[in-house]
């Protein structure tokens, strides 16, 4: 199956239902799916051949899914530039991935212009204003023929190529094809969400991410996407009463600024059917308050930009039981989930291991970068995702850590998220993160960054004290840092390495 064809099977079935709602804008399933034709034909006609890599520098908007949908059916290469990043990172990355076209929103014509300014060769494009160039896509797709432009395509296609620094700590961009997209797509309606007609989605994370994989299965079921442009919690919860919907998909920092947020409990949330959660470790006080204020509705996942969206799940039934509250769930339906040992021999139960995955939803492999590849792929074909798990006897998975951010202390391995959760059982501490500090005696010491809730105490004794009930003494934090914030990437996912990094840089 094709992406491609998802989207043509969906824009047959559901032609006069809405599709997408963007503040008061709706638009059905016909008029998105013509403007895409519209725009996958504008593209075509600049010059922009099947196969091209092209940067969308877009944001959340009325045209986030007709643009998509536009590059999938025009067999082009969608590179996505988060507006978060610095100049110097998407020039990166549009010099590695050799893009020569950048699509970009009205607001972002400076960023635009600056990066036109540094690549060369890069041609700018308006989008809903004027480009760099001058010239206005959208525009240009109004003279275009609302008919599919029909560009033959393979399973074998790539689509996109999402940069990420996940696994091993430095961006490179995952490539996805039309077959593993749009086995994405099926791997989240068999494991995390059944839509209908009268589904609602809302989206306020960027959709390049995580956030955006659910269009395409809402897509299929006749459900609708509703697109905010950026997360404020007031206007968040207002929407959900608004468009009437019936599921979000949130990373756990969201929630706990949902739940922080005056007047949650007031809420007209009856709509909501599910909360789906992921992408971050969720702390157990912010699972307990999000149930009490909304109820058993939650449903997690655990995956990564190279295996989304799905690797494991933890159903709504699976949150009944409060002893599976610290795993990241069971296997998908649709995927091969082994822990593995240095030597690849499959772990004991309750035994860490390297968490690897085969499915068909995995990525085809990182952009030119053949010697990574190989690293991430076993002889048999398995990916190795670098995140340590350990299993139960029921083949629940719980994490445990990134093999990279592993602290070896006096010898002994420490997994920062045991720490940070044993921190968090403190009801004084409202985020934490641990890393690893350089140290003459033990080579590598734990320290702890932590941020108290709004109005509590706590020494660093006093933590250091709760951590030692918890787990053995070389896990304790010699030192705990109290910070106003945790450093986070765009998709809410801490940045240990922001952390870290300063105390290793006079070494």
């Amino acid at each position: 199956m094709l992406a491609v064809e998802m989207i043509r099977r969906g824009a047959r079935r559901f032609a006069d239902r809405p599709a997408v709602y963007v503040g008061d804008v709706t638009l059905t399933y016909r008029e998105v799916d013509e403007a895409a034709n519209q725009l996958a034909r504008a593209l075509l006609a600049r010059g922009v051949a099947t196969g091209d890599h092209v940067a969308l520098l877009v944001g959340n908007g009325q045209w986030s899914v007709p643009l998509d949908f536009a590059c999938v059916k025009a067999g082009i290469v969608r590179v996505p530039l988060n507006a978060r990043l610095s100049l110097v990172e998407h020039e990166r990355m549009l010099v590695e991935t050799g893009a020569r076209w950048l699509i970009h929103a009205a607001p972002l014509l400076d960023v635009a212009t600056a990066l036109v300014e540094r690549v060369p060769g890069l041609i700018g494009v308006g989008l809903a204003g004027p480009g760099v160039d001058g010239a206005d896509l959208l525009a240009d797709a109004r003279g275009q023929s609302r008919e599919d432009p029909e560009v033959a395509l393979s399973e074998d296609d790539p689509l996109l190529a999402l940069y990420t620094s996940g696994t091993t700590g430095t961006l490179k961009a995952v490539v996805h094809t039309q077959g593993s997209y749009a086995a994405i797509a099926t791997n989240i309606l068999a494991n995390l969400v059944s839509p209908d007609r009268e589904s609602v989605m809302l989206h306020a994370a960027s959709l390049i991410h995580a956030s955006g994989t659910f269009v395409l299965p809402y897509w299929l079921r006749g459900g609708a996407t509703a697109i905010l442009e950026r997360f404020e919690p007031r206007e968040f919860l207002a929407a959900i009463a608004r468009y009437r919907v019936t599921e979000i998909n949130l990373v756990p920092t969201m929630i706990a600024m949902l739940l922080a947020t005056p007047g949650v409990e007031d809420a007209d949330v009856s709509s909501l059917r599910r909360v789906i959660y992921g992408a971050s470790p969720m702390p157990r006080p912010v699972l307990e308050r999000a149930i009490r204020t909304w109820g058993p509705i939650f449903t997690q996942y655990y995956g990564q930009t190279e295996a989304p969206l799905a690797v494991t799940v933890l159903d709504r039934e699976d949150h009944l039981d409060e002893t599976l509250w610290g795993s990241c769930g069971f296997p998908s339906v649709d995927a091969e989930v082994r822990l593995v040992d240095e030597d690849g021999a499959i772990v004991a139960p309750g035994e860490i291991g390297e968490i690897q995955v085969r499915a068909p939803f995995t990525m085809a492999g990182y952009y030119r970068a053949d010697e990574l590849n190989a690293a991430m792929r076993t002889d048999d074909g398995w990916l190795r995702t670098r995140d340590m798990g350990r299993r139960d006897e029921r083949g629940y998975v719980y994490l445990v850590d990134r093999r990279s951010d592993m602290i070896v202390t006096g010898g002994y391995n420490v997994y920062p998220r045991e720490v940070e959760d044993a921190l968090l059982e403190h009801p004084a501490v409202a985020e934490c993160a641990v890393v690893a500090a350089p140290d003459p005696t033990w080579v590598e010491a734990v320290v702890a960054f932590v941020v108290l809730a709004p109005g509590a105490r706590a020494s660093e004794d006093d933590l250091r004290a709760a951590v030692r009930e918890r787990l053995a003494g070389y896990k304790v934090p010699r030192r705990v840092e109290f910070v106003s914030e945790i450093p986070k990437s765009a998709v809410g996912k801490v940045l240990r390495r922001a952390l870290r990094d300063p105390l290793w840089a006079a070494q």
